[in-house]
């Protein structure tokens, strides 16, 4: 945005002269889109920050990609990404940028002459694009916190737990993909390696299905377990369960598979060499 030439940017000036009041004035108009789920003083200081950094290159032609706007591109995008993390939308992010049209236009009105509403137009011009770019970088910094989220979530639902010393389970729930797959052999790994257990149990009593491609995640996930030293059993084979292996033809083949988590444990004890008996209520065995 270039004044003519010979000419005083005015607005330039409005901009600088009447740096509180149109902070202040730009803080009123966004907070409300918000609906006051920031303090005043939050958002003044983050618009603040943001404001002299548009009147830095407020007399340029608008080209984004030019190095002179770097500094704005990286404060939008850090306001993007807190505004994501934050929960809000990408409208109410973008009506945040898109507030300071308001309230340089009521600026304008006041101001005599007519030079200042052509520049005001292409202040705005600027400000659409801007509030492009903040929309363009929400959408990335949420697909990047979705990513995040899904891998933290892949790691809160494959625990590895020691039931004995000796013998490790992974209970599993839900749904069993290549990605999960992944995770559960990893952790699984680890944990044999830094324990030395020769026994894991894969608990499938909480998965919602068993087809084919699940099997073979399960086959794949118990040959890494066995290049490490450590027998796999696989437990909560439910009725519905095994009527679909069988009606699918998957074949566990050597591989020992139990009914419930207790009657994997008890077999991977007794192969620990661990006796286990039931007691009677008098005391006798």
């Amino acid at each position: 945005m270039v004044a003519e030439s010979g000419q005083p940017h005015r607005l330039a000036e409005l901009l600088g002269t009447e740096r509180e009041q149109l902070v202040r004035r730009w803080t009123e108009l966004a907070g409300s889109a918000l609906r006051g789920r920031l303090t005043t003083t939050e958002l003044e200081r983050d618009l603040g920050e943001l404001y002299t950094a548009i009147t830095a290159v407020l007399t340029l032609d608008g080209d984004l990609s030019k190095p002179e706007y770097t500094e704005l591109k990286a404060q939008l995008g850090d306001l993007s990404r807190t505004r994501a993390r934050q929960g809000f939308s990408p409208s109410e992010t973008a009506a945040g940028v898109f507030a300071l049209k308001q309230a340089v236009s009521e600026l304008a009105e006041a101001d005599d002459g007519s030079p200042v509403f052509r520049e005001v137009l292409t202040f705005s011009n600027l400000l659409d694009t801007l509030g492009l770019w903040t929309f363009e970088t929400y959408a990335s910094a949420r697909e990047e916190i979705i990513r995040e989220q899904s891998e933290q979530l892949l790691e809160l639902t494959t625990p590895v737990v020691k039931l004995w010393e000796g013998v490790l389970a992974v209970p599993l729930v839900g749904t069993l993909d290549s990605a999960r797959t992944q995770v559960v052999m990893e952790k699984l790994l680890e944990a044999l390696v830094e324990t030395g257990s020769e026994h894991a149990i894969i608990d499938i009593t909480g998965v919602l299905a068993v087809d084919t491609q699940v099997a073979q995640h399960l086959l794949k996930t118990v040959v890494a377990a066995r290049l490490m030293g450590a027998e796999c059993i696989i437990s909560g084979i439910r009725p519905q369960i095994a009527q679909t292996i069988v009606a699918l033809g998957i074949e566990f083949g050597d591989i020992t598979t139990k009914a419930t988590l207790a009657d994997a444990l008890r077999h991977a004890l007794q192969r620990e060499g661990v006796v286990v008996s039931r007691r009677s209520r008098e005391g006798t065995l």
